[in-house]
């Protein structure tokens, strides 16, 4: 279901120009509002999102709107033309996003990039480690109104625990002097499992020692906050971290993904293989690795287009995706070629999911346009590792695929 965003300005102009812009920038359906009164209705209607608010209204001169948007629950960010810094600062006591002043089109491409940024926001989980009932209530209400989902430990041992269920955690804010464990423990015991380009960590402390600043940013914190702060020292320091880690992982994906189909790359496989090898070692875990290879592919793009071959590729790359676990690794070798590693198997299951992916292949099909339909099939050849490197395996499930293909192809050959 399409998201909302209200936005209430008595300037109708301006108002449709804000629509349109976020409409055609974000995908959320915009509501325009002219007053109070029609902004009820609105909100008694519909779910938003978030609210864009003028604060002088013709039936509400004195910024009702946002205390009446505030009272459903909503979201709320202030865009007004007062530019009076007490007024602002009155504003910004109260539980809104943030204060835009009304200048221009760049006021308008910052609020297109702080909703986009409250987007992603929903995707990361924050722990909020302090042992003051008071502030840890704060940054919650403080977080949730940044749409993070935000969890709350008293100090630090109950910090690794919650990080030990919750490995998704994005971002650990951290007071300094807390009982049990204190935040600069804390954050030598977390740079002990994390790097900062896994998890990010923001030191907030009351404490005027600058050596203790140092002392944090040198254990591995990647920020510090002194107490006490403004709402938007907060929030800009808070996104700018979730921000700085979302680029590493970026950079870190194309780096190790294929750019066709998201799947890991050829380099990125050995290195990861180097270190399941090792692992495997110590506990004999068996594992299958199987070579496979799109039938004709040639024949597809000469007839179709590399358009359609590439179709084919991401096509089945996510058959391939589907039919196998968190735990595998399925990589694009190079152009149709991909290497599979079903961990933890026997032959026999190893093959049942090696057929099961063969006859899914087959089974699939595509518009190439209103008259013609596209099938395709693949062959494999696969073995189970016994022992020596990886390219042995891999070397071994080749000559198997190459039986597969001279054997009339669509089909398993196991070693």
């Amino acid at each position: 279901m399409i998201e909302r965003i209200l936005v209430v300005d008595d300037n109708k102009t301006l108002a449709k120009l804000i629509a349109k812009k976020l409409e055609a920038s974000l995908e959320f359906k915009v509501d325009v509002a002219y007053t109070l009164s029609e902004a009820k209705l609105f909100i008694k209607r519909y779910s938003y999102f978030l609210t864009l608010l003028d604060i002088n209204l013709p039936d509400a001169p004195n910024g009702e709107i946002v205390d009446y948007v505030l009272s459903k629950k909503i979201h709320a960010i202030v865009l007004s033309g007062n530019i009076d810094k007490d007024f602002r600062a009155k504003m910004l006591k109260k539980n809104i996003i943030d204060y835009v002043n009304k200048s221009g089109v760049n006021d308008i491409n910052y609020i297109v990039n702080v909703i986009k940024r409250l987007q992603r926001n929903r995707e990361h989980k924050v722990l909020v480690v302090d042992d003051s009932m008071v502030f840890r209530k704060q940054m919650q209400g403080m977080l949730e109104n940044l749409f993070f989902k935000v969890l709350t430990v008293a100090h630090g041992e109950e910090a690794l625990g919650m990080l030990r269920s919750n490995p998704d955690i994005s971002l650990v804010l951290t007071d300094y002097n807390m009982p049990v464990m204190d935040g600069l423990e804390l954050t030598l015991e977390i740079r002990k499992t994390y790097d900062k380009s896994e998890l990010c960590v923001l030191a907030v402390s009351s404490n005027d020692d600058d050596e203790i600043t140092a002392l944090f940013l040198k254990q591995g914190a990647n920020d510090y906050i002194k107490k006490p702060y403004s709402k938007e020292e907060f929030y800009c320091r808070v996104n700018n971290s979730i921000e700085a880690i979302e680029n590493i992982q970026i950079v870190t994906n194309h780096a190790n993904r294929d750019y066709l189909t998201g799947l890991y790359n050829r380099r990125y496989f050995f290195d990861t293989m180097r270190e399941y090898m090792d692992e495997v070692a110590e506990t004999s875990e068996k594992f299958a690795v199987a070579m496979i290879d799109i039938d004709h592919f040639k024949k597809v793009n000469d007839t179709y287009g590399h358009d359609v071959g590439d179709k084919v590729i991401v096509a089945l790359s996510e058959i391939l995706r589907t039919s196998t676990s968190q735990r595998d690794i399925v990589s694009r070798f190079g152009g149709e070629e991909f290497c599979l590693v079903l961990k933890n198997i026997n032959r026999y299951s190893a093959v049942d999911i090696l057929e099961r992916i063969r006859g899914e292949v087959e089974k699939f099909s595509f518009h190439i346009n209103k008259d013609d339909v596209l099938k395709f099939t693949i062959s494999i050849g696969a073995t189970i590792h016994e022992d020596g490197e990886i390219e042995d395996s891999i070397g071994e499930a080749d000559m198997m695929l190459y039986n597969a293909k001279n054997g009339g192809r669509n089909q398993v050959v196991f070693a």
